[in-house]
């Protein structure tokens, strides 16, 4: 069973912190409203992505120094914002569940980390077809390289971390407590480039004031993240909504069971 407070119960309406975020703890309200954002989100993923992965591929021009190579990028960098910003929504679940108590944010906490690793995978992938022509090595132990595959081990961890236990109460608490700590990871991440001497260039769309991307490349990149980040929502939108219902169904099995072996 879902925890919280029980929406019939007189207790339900009365005040407590976090109480605006537990409108959506109810989880036959999570399904009503998600049963009509999912389609609008998915539909604009598949519009956005698709309009950003054709411009990038196909429209945007070959970069000057990396030639036709630069369009690994397209997929590449919002890999990499999604594996940090996911990461980072990892950590705001795990301080809701911990003190909050928020009933669905174990529950998304759980199926967002498996879909965090394969982005993370995904961004350590293309990194290293990117890495080949670019640096003539799949791969190259700086600071960025492998603070990214630290991150990767941290979303395995609190896949397999949650899943660990009989008691799922238990495992979620291990697993928020693991999120917490390694969001120190993140900064390092994000900077590394900047603390550390290494062959990963430094960022180029922070500089403001003299961008370092042409607008015909940030452009499609910029798409391509909008549409990458439509997704990313989606699947965590699908996964939890298909796990609220699997635990509902399971609750609905095992109060089937004991009214057979009460009337038997």
């Amino acid at each position: 069973m879902l925890r919280g407070v029980d929406a019939t119960s007189p207790s339900a309406n009365l005040p407590r912190p976090g109480g605006s975020l537990h409108r959506f703890a109810n989880p036959g309200r999570f399904l009503r409203l998600t049963d009509s954002w999912l389609p609008v989100l998915a539909a604009a993923a598949a519009l956005v992505l698709g309009w950003g992965v054709v411009w990038g591929l196909f429209f945007a021009p070959p970069d000057w120094q990396q030639g036709e190579t630069v369009r690994i990028m397209f997929v590449h960098v919002p890999m990499a914002w999604l594996a940090m910003g996911g990461y980072l929504g990892l950590a705001v679940l795990s301080l809701m569940s911990l003190i909050w108590r928020h009933p669905l944010a174990d529950l998304t906490a759980r199926e967002l980390s498996p879909i965090g690793a394969a982005v993370t995978a995904l961004c350590l992938v293309t990194g290293s077809l990117w890495g080949r022509p670019m640096w003539g090595t799949w791969w190259v132990w700086d600071a960025r390289l492998t603070s990214v595959l630290v991150l990767f081990f941290l979303w395995l961890g609190h896949a397999a971390l949650v899943r660990a236990f009989d008691d799922p109460e238990r495992g979620a608490r291990m697993g928020a407590i693991l999120a917490l700590v390694g969001v120190v990871n993140l900064p390092i991440v994000k900077f590394s480039v900047d603390w550390w001497n290494t062959l990963h260039q430094p960022a180029s769309l922070t500089r403001i004031d003299a961008p370092g991307m042409h607008v015909d490349i940030l452009y499609p990149l910029l798409v391509c993240a909008v549409g990458f980040s439509l997704a990313f929502a989606a699947l965590v939108l699908a996964a939890t909504r298909a796990a609220v219902m699997e635990r509902r169904v399971r609750a609905l099995q095992m109060a089937a069971a004991r009214r057979a072996e009460a009337s038997a």
